[in-house]
């Protein structure tokens, strides 16, 4: 008789229009961290490759060589020095674009989590919003 009672108190739940939009706001939020989340990994990847690039360039020997740096679809040869100091400057604006991405991430998150207790408070157990990791 408990468990009937129970049902009967979930089916009592009326959800409105502003739960309604709370939960569209939940779903939008959480899948656009999904997106900025493999936007970073893939800025980090690249991040890194600049990071690799720079090594690379340190450790050449020859000062006068002349090594293509590729700016849009066409390489242009430059001095070492210059290569490195465009490597730099491409790692630097990279690190910025990430640290706003995970800002960004951030800000979301607290969103989700307000939403969230709004929702739980209102809803209890019947309405849950952990992720399935099958």
């Amino acid at each position: 008789m408990a468990t009937t009672m129970k049902k009967v108190a979930a089916e009592d739940v009326n959800v409105t229009f502003e739960d309604q939009q709370k939960i569209n706001k939940f779903a939008r939020n959480t899948s656009r961290i999904t997106e900025l989340k493999e936007e970073i990994d893939v800025k980090k990847k690249h991040l890194q490759n600049l990071e690799d690039a720079c090594d690379d360039v340190m450790m050449m020997d020859e000062d006068s060589l002349m090594i293509p740096y590729q700016t849009g679809n066409v390489f242009i040869s430059h001095s070492q020095d210059e290569t490195q100091e465009m490597l730099e400057e491409a790692k630097k604006n990279l690190q910025d674009k990430i640290e706003a991405l995970e800002s960004r991430v951030e800000s979301i998150q607290q969103v989700l989590a307000d939403l969230k207790v709004q929702l739980y408070a209102k809803f209890g157990s019947n309405i849950n919003f952990e992720a399935d990791d099958s």
